[in-house]
């Protein structure tokens, strides 16, 4: 006998979400005490892979909103996410997550970091995070591309922004102040452009 199908008005499995503020605060602290070097690859792993509070292709748009805003990317995530949440309170919670503990853990650093900072080893250990640091937002980079293939633009011209984007920071050396209007705001055109009836 053929087990009957499930009913289609079944509802689907709730999306995991953060449970009320106090979890944002914790969640974004631990977030970011992991963050040294860089806190794009810890927060795409934690938010969409570990948590799956966003799926990859709501990180890269929440991504890209934090990169256009002004201040630091990853504090502007949290207010975003912290808001898409719990409104206003959650943005406090998430940024206070974000900001209250690894502040006090800098400070504490700086400190002890202005008795040892000519030190040969001090300078070759830092040396060595910016290696680390640089492998981690690659390897993050490579993560999200996937994203590109569901993208309207598709991936070539998506691949092809990209390489733009790259040869415009890393090679031309242009300031972010250009490169963001320029590239930004012709690969939002050519979406919008895509996107309209």
């Amino acid at each position: 006998m053929v087990p009957p199908s499930p009913s289609p008005s079944t509802p689907a499995e709730p999306r995991p979400a953060p449970r009320n503020c106090t979890d944002l605060f914790w969640s974004f602290t631990w977030l970011a005490l992991q963050g040294f070097g860089g806190v794009l690859a810890v927060v795409q792993r934690e938010l969409v892979e570990r948590k799956r509070w966003m799926t990859n292709e709501e990180f890269v748009e929440e991504w890209a909103v934090a990169q256009i805003m002004p201040g630091p990317n990853v504090v502007n995530l949290s207010i975003t996410i912290g808001d898409r949440y719990f409104g206003w309170r959650g943005a406090l919670a998430a940024l206070a997550g974000m900001l209250l503990f690894p502040l006090m853990l800098v400070l504490t650093l700086a400190v002890v970091y202005a008795q040892f900072a000519s030190h040969p080893a001090v300078a070759g250990a830092l040396r060595g995070m910016g290696a680390v640091a640089a492998g981690l937002i690659a390897g993050t980079g490579l993560k999200l591309s996937a994203t590109l293939r569901t993208h309207p633009l598709g991936p070539a011209v998506c691949s092809v922004i990209t390489v733009l984007t790259v040869v415009a920071m890393a090679v031309l050396r242009w300031p972010l102040v250009w490169t963001l209007p320029l590239l930004g705001g012709t690969a939002c055109l050519l979406t919008w452009r895509k996107l309209a009836p």
